[in-house]
């Protein structure tokens, strides 16, 4: 054998000693894979008046085969270049009319085969609905009469590259507003294969730090090629198929038309484009457009590049923002600009104003000064010329207001009708309910003086959603319905002044809709849906309380699988489920989150069911992180973790359903930073399943979750608080899961595979299942049943027949 030969044979030796055997989609146990196969509860959408509603059934999950459709990365958005629609987007599949008059369905006929329906809209006269059909030539536009007969609307292909609405009814409800792809497109641009010279960036001394965003441009080809697939034409488009141009070219991210049905606003992004930040903070054009002449009026604003914008939670762009039409107006634009530079740290007395503008655009016309704010602008409803609702924050110590002005007299001061914590569950008043007005808007509800109100009513007996009458002269509620057990009855919407559409559902019992009479409180049933999951029909569920050492209250949902019976069966294994949680207030971090009276039906991702399994699951216990005042969460984050975490394995052993010894601790993403890091600081766990985490926070040195500090202003948290740096210290074994296209800001798959090697390299035990085509949550179905076979495995393995330690 030659010297070269001898070699070439130990190399192939030595990679065939380190490779890993090849390991195809598997399939967890019969009990398992039938909880996730289980039919998907179909999504209501309510007709504008009220008598009707359309339910759309979703599958249970995609395929491989789905995922697998070619995919483009740019700009921080992915879309199929082919279809020119988000491959990974929830569909539906069956669409079915219900009248609330008498409960009559009609199901809608007509549709392709294997129909993958997204973007519903109800024409504004409520007799017909509007959508998507994502189909292999690309996404057609087809509607259907509440006769159930569906049909496409002319030969149009709408661009659905870039985010938000494709298309938009006009008031006649026999037209739309619509985004379709260019007909006469110059061909796409090819990905350059050999590049003429490098990229490069330059710093200028100017301050532009950005927080850990994916799948952003990484050279001109990239730039050329989210020109080429974001160009829109904006249409108006007749439901008998005709097509009228609006605007004829332009990468738009926005087209929606005035109530009036006379103009159209059109945000379009335009050059420099950035390697830094996504599109939404590219320069963008913000025009006002004719409908009948396709002239354009008026330019709003014209935002330069935004990759200085700060990365406090409260920092915006700096310009108009928000930019929207006033919903009980014909034409009117109302939108918010920053008075403090976009940047919360800077000191201002007013951080946002609120300005509108009237058709018909002559270019005399100024903007009027609606509303001074003190803190950020966060959204508005509109009930009159007498009545308008505006809510704004302060993310500093979460809070949050809403007050009430007078559009038509602006001389008349504010009304302060709620200041509050938003971290404060228990005295969330609810949102407003809103009506549809005859041009297909939405404005408040009104009676009278009062408004309505419907709220989860989070309590310290869990969720019990509530509606309310809340009257804007004397700032009282009265109560007009909440949930008793042992039902979870949600109010949807308003129907009438006596009449209530809801949403209800017990532990045995699944949601289904009613009618609710609340003069004599009374309920009609609309559908009949059957339990999808009866084999979990006798698992028991029940919202525990207990106490974290430092006295702090805590909560979690327990479940135990059918038929356990403590005396007989003992103490069982144990995975609990968590995701941590900042709070500047103990009060807050003391609530109550859930309910005891829901329906238990595991999602795809959730950890319920190896309750089928033989474990006793703790699903969403309290771990709260807490740093009251000026002290800051995260500075003591891995004390606290570690405390909650001991707070409910001690409680589980003190009821006698955990065994201390059989422990499992798991989580997804933040929850999974969670699971390494109670691995590396505490021996409670016999194993850990992290899937789709971060752990090392250097990687993320411009802040993550809810801290907002960067790495140079608090390096010793970042430090203390990456698990990595302390994979010489987990001992139990983990269980590394990571979907291969990570879509989130700061996981990326590396941190997975770095973790991996950091704790293999130690002597730890781990595996890393890398799940190809899934992003940050998990769409396939043939990777949601690997996840569970291997995470069956794991736990089989090292907690529910570990040997005593």
């Amino acid at each position: 054998m030659t010297r070269s030969l001898r070699f070439l044979f130990l190399v192939v030796v030595a990679a065939a000693a380190f490779a890993q055997p090849a390991t195809k989609y598997q399939m967890p146990p019969k009990e398992l894979a039938d909880l996730v196969d289980a039919p998907a509860f179909p999504v209501p959408v309510v007709a504008p008046d009220s008598q009707r509603m359309l339910l759309a059934e979703p599958p249970p999950l995609l395929t491989i085969a789905d995922l697998a459709q070619p995919e483009l990365k740019l700009a921080g958005i992915r879309f199929n270049p082919q279809t020119h629609a988000e491959p990974r987007a929830l569909y539906f599949k069956k669409l079915t009319f219900v009248t609330f008059r008498d409960g009559a369905k009609t199901e809608v006929t007509g549709l392709p085969e294997n129909p993958r329906v997204r973007h519903i809209a109800w024409s504004p006269d409520s007799k017909r609905i509007a959508f998507t059909v994502s189909l292999p030539d690309g996404v057609q536009l087809w509607s259907a009469g509440i006769d159930g007969k569906a049909s496409r609307v002319g030969n149009v292909i709408l661009n659905l590259t870039l985010p938000g609405a494709p298309f938009h009814w006009l008031p006649g409800s026999d037209a739309f507003i619509a985004k379709l792809l260019h007909d006469e497109r110059p061909p796409a641009p090819e990905a350059e294969r050999i590049p003429e010279g490098p990229v490069v960036q330059e710093a200028a001394g100017r301050k532009a730090g950005v927080r850990t965003f994916e799948d952003l441009l990484k050279n001109e080809s990239d730039a050329a090629m989210f020109d080429w697939h974001a160009q829109s034409e904006v249409m108006r488009v007749g439901l008998d198929g005709s097509v009228k141009g609006i605007l004829r070219y332009g990468p738009v991210t926005n087209a929606t038309p005035s109530p009036d049905g006379k103009w159209v606003l059109i945000e379009t992004l335009h050059r420099p484009y950035s390697y830094n930040v996504p599109y939404y903070r590219f320069p963008v054009a913000i025009d006002v457009y004719g409908v009948d002449d396709a002239m354009r009026y008026r330019t709003i604003g014209d935002l330069p590049l935004a990759e200085d914008v700060p990365i406090d939670f409260d920092a915006v762009r700096q310009g108009p923002r928000d930019v929207e039409w006033r919903d009980d107006k014909p034409a009117t634009l109302v939108w918010a600009e920053a008075q403090d530079k976009g940047n919360p740290r800077l000191e201002a007395a007013v951080r946002d104003k609120l300005f509108t503008l009237d058709a018909p655009w002559n270019a005399a016309q100024q903007p009027q000064l609606l509303a001074s704010l003190p803190l950020r602008y966060d959204h508005i409803e509109w009930g009159g010329d007498d009545l308008a609702l505006v809510t704004m924050s302060r993310w500093r110590d979460r809070k949050s207001q809403m007050i009430v002005i007078q559009p038509a007299n602006r001389d008349a001061a504010p009304r302060m009708i709620f200041d509050r914590s938003s971290e404060d569950r228990y005295g969330d008043p609810g949102r407003p309910v809103l009506t549809y007005t005859p041009l297909g808007t939405q404005v408040l509800r009104r009676s009278g003086s009062s408004i309505y109100l419907i709220g989860l009513g989070a309590s310290a007996e869990g969720d019990r959603p509530f509606l309310d009458k809340f009257d804007l002269t004397s700032l009282k509620s009265t109560r007009l319905f909440r949930s008793t057990a042992p039902s979870y009855e949600q109010p949807l919407t308003v129907i009438d002044d006596n009449t209530v559409l809801t949403r209800r559902e017990s532990v045995t019992d699944p949601p289904n809709y009613f009618v609710r009479d609340l003069r004599r409180n009374t309920t009609r049933a609309l559908t009949q849906i059957p339990n999808p999951v009866p084999q979990l029909a006798s698992a028991s569920k029940e919202l525990i309380h207990y106490k974290r050492a430092d006295g702090l209250d805590l909560s979690g949902t327990l479940y135990l699988p059918p038929g356990y019976d403590q005396k007989r069966d003992g103490a069982l294994p144990v995975l609990m489920w968590a995701y941590p949680e900042e709070f500047k207030s103990a009060k807050a971090a003391a609530q109550v989150t859930g309910s005891p009276y829901r329906f238990t039906r595991p999602g795809a991702l959730s950890a319920l069911p190896f309750v089928v399994r033989g474990y006793a699951v703790l699903d969403n216990p309290s771990i709260p992180i807490l740093g009251e005042g000026n002290k800051e969460p995260n500075d003591t984050y891995v004390e606290q973790l570690v405390a909650g975490a001991k707070a409910a394995v001690d409680e589980l052993v003190r009821r006698g359903v955990g065994d201390r010894d059989r422990m499992a601790v798991g989580g997804h993403s933040y929850g999974a930073f969670m699971t390494a890091n109670l691995l590396a600081h505490s021996d409670l766990f016999r194993a850990g399943i992290a899937r789709s985490g971060a752990y090392n926070r250097t990687l993320t040195p411009f802040s993550f979750q809810a801290e907002e500090r960067t790495f140079w202003e608090a390096p010793e948290t970042y430090m203390t608080m990456s698990p990595f740096r302390f994979a010489d210290k987990i001992k139990s074994p983990i269980l590394l899961i990571h979907g291969i296209d990570d879509d989130n800001s700061g996981t990326f798959p590396i941190q997975s595979e770095r973790f991996f090697q950091a704790i293999k390299g130690l002597g730890g035990t781990a595996r890393l299942v890398m799940l190809p085509y899934e992003a940050h949550g998990y769409r396939g179905r043939e990777s949601v049943m690997h996840m569970l076979w291997e995470m069956d495995r794991w736990l089989d393995k090292y907690v529910k027949n570990a040997k005593p330690r």
